[in-house]
């Protein structure tokens, strides 16, 4: 992974994010955003991958259904944002449109994907800290604008 600073003003900054083959995005980039202490901001991101599993949010059992894409795919868009959870650690909220060979898509959020041959992130912080809190009636954790 390479990143860079491309702007900063006063509570903002905004990073060039590289991400290397065979890297995993997900857990690289909640790391990233660790080690640069951003407690709030958007991403976004292009590139590709040689696999990776996205997922639906199954508000019944309060889990993600899986859905793994077993081939190379193209990240036609990659949105989300980084807040801080409960424990104080950066958290990840990514979706993502993949496409396929055949022009096919598939969507979700995403859980995993393994770069090839690059992925390509801005990532703009907020001057405020985010929260993500757990929202046990729903099973997820969501932004909590009141903490």
């Amino acid at each position: 992974m390479k990143s860079k600073l491309v702007a900063e003003t006063p509570g903002q900054r905004t990073f060039v994010v590289v991400l290397d083959p065979g890297e995993e995005a997900f857990a690289s980039l909640t790391d990233f955003a660790g080690q640069k202490g951003i407690a709030g901001a958007s991403l976004t991101a292009i590139g590709a991958f040689e696999k990776a599993t996205v997922g639906w949010f199954d508000f019944q059992s309060k889990s993600y259904r899986e859905i793994p894409v077993a081939e190379q795919c193209e990240v036609l868009s990659a949105i989300g944002d980084i807040a801080v959870d409960d424990s104080g650690k950066a958290s990840l909220h990514l979706h993502a449109v993949l496409g396929l060979s055949d022009g096919s898509t598939r969507g979700g959020h995403l859980l995993e994907g393994m770069v090839k041959p690059t992925l390509e992130v801005m990532i703009t912080e907020s001057p405020v800290h985010l929260r993500r809190t757990k929202r046990p009636a729903l099973g997820i954790a969501l932004i909590d604008l009141d903490a």
